[in-house]
């Protein structure tokens, strides 16, 4: 007779309001095989405890103190190690949920998602799968539709990359990771005046509508992948 042992899921919550955190464990405490094996209650916590307990999964909020939750996607993603981030939170903006997967975010909900699309979302992402709420996907797909060049004016997508500055090819980058105004400013040593000129130029020479533009153009050129 053959044993099946099945490994038990490893999830670090990361969440700024301990009610909050307190009501996520007790929904996965009745969960088979999953095991809430830390909290953290900002996002360099999050960061530190990915670290120290290597949990299989971080469910992790977007509005956190110290670093939000896409800069400590970022940390978890760029830092190597086997975590993966489930993002579940009340932002459902298409600009969210495109910085999330920019991050490297493996899976996002709505704050809203009943318990057992929870524990599956977790299951399939601990699995190397990627889950996005039905309803959120729906959205983003005709939104990422609308988004993408004409079939005209594709084949000169990629040459218009050439007409932007290296500063303004390092800023793209930065768009497309989700980062804001003010987090490039930081990142580049600039003013966020600076940073607005250069987002303005960058959408003007590749005659872009809008940042949510600017990612998914980022992604077809192969300008950046997920998690870089």
């Amino acid at each position: 007779m053959t044993v099946v042992v099945t490994r038990t899921v490893r999830v670090l919550l990361a969440h700024d309001q301990p009610m909050l955190r307190s009501g996520l464990r007790m929904a996965l405490s009745g969960a088979e095989g999953l095991a809430v094996v830390g909290e953290a209650g900002d996002g360099v916590e999050a960061v530190d405890l990915s670290r120290r307990l290597l949990p299989d999964v971080v469910v992790m909020d977007l509005r956190l103190p110290r670093l939000d939750g896409l800069g400590a996607t970022r940390g978890i993603v760029a830092s190597g190690l086997p975590v993966r981030v489930l993002i579940m939170t009340g932002y459902e903006a298409d600009e969210h949920v495109l910085g999330a997967v920019a991050a490297g975010a493996a899976g996002y909900l709505g704050k809203d998602a009943p318990a057992h699309e929870l524990v599956a979302a977790i299951r399939t992402v601990a699995a190397g799968g990627a889950v996005v709420a039905p309803l959120i996907l729906g959205r983003l797909l005709a939104r990422v539709a609308e988004l993408l060049p004409a079939a005209e004016t594709a084949a000169t997508v990629a040459p218009a990359l050439e007409s932007l500055t290296d500063r303004e090819r390092e800023v793209l980058v930065h768009v497309a990771r989700g980062h804001s105004n003010a987090e490039i400013a930081r990142a580049l040593t600039v003013s966020e005046t600076t940073v607005k000129t250069h987002v303005g130029h960058v959408l003007t020479k590749l005659r872009l509508r809008d940042r949510v533009q600017a990612v998914v153009l980022a992604y077809e050129t192969g300008l950046i992948r997920p998690g870089n």
